[in-house]
């Protein structure tokens, strides 16, 4: 089974999705299944994960009415307010869904680097585990020292980290230390917490004129700190289409992934994902 751990579904004129330039035309446009699904049946893709992209618990709902009308939606990562404890109440409604497998933040758009680590959001972490969903992790380099402590402090949290934090490949050739810098922490997180990886986003960090062999440093530190079995590819449709193709991006991960043997492969692109978020294959319930 392959799986597409990462892409989202959106209508702009729901009106919640304030960090979305209206004058992107690739971006501010509503995307549905029927968009992706071409897509997913040219590569042989069975089944996504649709993640959040709005700060709104009613985007979730409005996810999850896509994922109960689609076969192709796998499982939804929704989000909830960390900063209101009252949402420990939405966290437990929505858990039992189905098809909700876990919640994220949009880190990477809050302006203070420590918020995550503020004493008010604390509880949102506890309650993750309490209910037994997943943890993605979406940030900057800037964010990968916070969110080591935050892996630590909660070791039973089930976390992957989204775009391999979104290293800034654009600027790495004239700053080659912002590779090193980026490397040896993703190795801290490999090596002292359970974390996971999704091996997506690398193409929107870069340039317009990317080439694999620009992506190949990224990926290949990834794989090798992290292992197939804790690494799953993402397309991050349609955000990749602001520098790739689905295909392109689909080609350039099969690239980057030609040196592994089969199961590593089979890993990668279904099997990590398949475990992580606990898609059971056989469950109607998750669109298998």
């Amino acid at each position: 089974m392959r799986i597409d751990s990462h892409q989202h579904y959106w209508e702009p004129r729901r009106g919640d999705y304030d960090w979305m330039p209206k004058d992107n035309p690739i971006l501010y446009r509503r995307y549905r299944p029927a968009d992706l699904e071409p897509n997913l049946e040219r590569h042989g893709i069975d089944g996504t994960v649709v993640v959040q992209a709005a700060e709104s618990v009613h985007e979730t709902e409005y996810l999850l009415g896509i994922a109960d009308a689609s076969d192709s939606v796998f499982a939804v990562v929704g989000w909830v307010d960390f900063e209101n404890p009252a949402d420990r109440r939405q966290l437990e409604r929505l858990s039992r869904h189905p098809k909700l497998v876990g919640v994220r933040p949009l880190i990477q758009d809050i302006p203070d680097v420590d918020w995550m680590l503020r004493d008010d959001v604390q509880w949102a972490y506890r309650a993750i585990i309490d209910v037994d969903l997943t943890f993605d992790a979406l940030g900057f380099p800037r964010h990968l020292d916070n969110f080591l402590t935050i892996f630590r402090r909660y070791p039973d949290l089930r976390v992957v980290i989204d775009h391999c934090m979104k290293p800034q490949i654009r600027d790495h050739r004239d700053q080659p230390r912002l590779f090193d810098e980026w490397a040896a922490k993703m190795s801290r997180f490999a090596g002292e917490t359970s974390a996971y990886c999704k091996l997506s986003g690398l193409v929107t960090e870069s340039s317009g004129n990317w080439t694999v062999e620009d992506l190949r440093p990224f990926a290949d530190h990834v794989l090798s700190a992290f292992g197939p079995e804790r690494v799953m590819w993402g397309s991050d449709w349609p955000v990749c289409r602001n520098r790739a193709t689905y295909d392109a991006w689909w080609e350039a991960s099969q690239a980057l992934t030609g040196h592994l043997d089969e199961a590593a492969r089979a890993a990668i692109f279904g099997g990590t994902a398949a475990r992580f978020y606990r898609i059971e294959t056989g469950d109607p319930a998750k669109g298998s």
